[in-house]
């Protein structure tokens, strides 16, 4: 189709036929003709052209954290020379790049870079890329749309956390504030259960697969002390602003690869139907996904829905609630959840303790308070020393 320039040249060349009807000047006609044929020629020479441009996307990485960035790379070839090849990428409410290569030779890849700054957290949609060829008189162009599109995926802003409370270690009858499980859990064979995405396929059991004509997935028995829980609270009505909720998401974000790193095998529990057992880098990415896309919702009966995933058979050695500002609602989530953990931490977006937040320290809970401007790092390690100061021995 004709470009700006080539819809001008037509208009100028229907102004001269006009002008030539009127007139009869026959050099006005002549200008108006080849203006005309000019644009015809530039839209023959980019329909056949266009075709035989291909585009490739390499992205990297295609998960980063809120805040860092990503590179992209483009490579354009083309079967035959091209002159004004332009190459849109869109990154979709993050931006557009746009590349002009005057020429590109044949079968020579022209290779372009752009940095994406990955803010705020989310799952993106890279492309599909727009590769426009022109005439050398830019007068027509042809635009193609390459099929393939990406996905970049960023996960919300962690904070590195240091110091756990006390918990129970591999011997049950000894105290140990220094994780030292193992994320594959125990070789012992416990159950079969349906898969479930992120597990390792090593661990299908082929014949009961075949029996049930699904996947089934040999289960094996988990240390309970190694077990542990992040609960993020996502109702709206605990949060005062939204930017109080986001601390909250990169609160349970920087517990769950805090607990994961020091050797804990957590289950991640934002909203979703299930939860979401964290025991491969496979799963761990999984759980930090489904943190980039979670929003704060109105209306929930929390305590309703934390009986139902209690039902689920949870428990371990550590508790993690994130919440907004501590109500009656959370702390009777605290009294149901936390009599399956050895050691329950509750980390609240607030800039002051309140009553409720007394109740459940005095119940034996840690709490870890910060607000929406503050970090997470310095509130957690001085939560945890007091709790390592307080114990008793043996």
């Amino acid at each position: 189709m004709p470009t700006l320039r080539g819809w001008a040249a037509l208009g100028a060349a229907f102004a001269l036929a006009i002008l030539w009807i009127g007139f009869g000047e026959r050099m006005l006609l002549a200008v108006a003709v080849f203006l005309a044929a000019a644009v015809a020629f530039g839209m023959g020479y980019v329909r056949s052209s266009a075709p035989r441009a291909r585009l490739t996307r390499h992205i990297s990485p295609v998960q980063v954290h809120d805040g860092d960035r990503a590179i992209v790379q483009l490579s354009l070839v083309s079967g035959r020379r091209l002159h004004s090849a332009i190459v849109e990428d869109v990154v979709h409410s993050l931006g557009t790049a746009s590349f002009v290569a005057e020429r590109v030779d044949e079968s020579e890849p022209m290779t372009a870079r752009y940095e994406v700054l990955c803010k705020p957290r989310g799952v993106y949609k890279v492309g599909p890329a727009i590769v426009k060829v022109r005439d050398p008189m830019a007068l027509a162009e042809s635009v193609s749309s390459g099929r393939r599109s990406d996905r970049l995926v960023v996960f919300p802003m962690v904070e590195d956390l240091s110091g756990l409370p006390l918990v129970r270690g591999q011997d049950p009858n000894v105290n140990s504030a220094r994780a030292n499980f193992s994320h594959s859990g125990g070789d012992d064979f416990f159950t079969l259960r349906e898969y479930q995405r992120g597990d390792d396929l090593r661990r299908v059991h082929w014949p009961s697969s075949a029996r049930n004509d699904e996947l089934m997935i040999k289960q094996l028995e988990m240390p309970w002390q190694s077990r542990a829980l992040v609960l993020l609270d996502i109702r709206a009505e605990a949060y005062s602003t939204p930017e109080s909720f986001e601390h909250a998401v990169r609160g349970a974000a920087s517990a769950m690869r805090h607990l994961y790193r020091q050797g804990f095998s957590p289950t991640m529990w934002s909203g979703s139907a299930g939860s979401t057992p964290v025991n491969t880098t496979q799963a761990y990415g999984l759980a930090m996904e489904e943190l980039a896309t979670v929003t704060s919702t109105s209306g929930l009966d929390f305590a309703v829905l934390m009986s139902r995933l209690r039902r689920d058979g949870l428990a371990g050695g550590a508790l993690v609630m994130v919440t907004g500002v501590l109500d009656g609602d959370g702390v009777s989530v605290f009294k149901t959840l936390s009599r399956d953990y050895y050691k329950t931490i509750v980390m609240t977006v607030s800039e002051r303790e309140n009553e409720a937040l007394h109740q459940i320290q005095r119940a034996g809970a840690v709490a870890v308070a910060s607000g929406p401007a503050s970090k997470w790092a310095p509130a957690w390690k001085e939560s945890m020393e007091k709790t390592w100061s307080t114990a008793s021995a043996g």
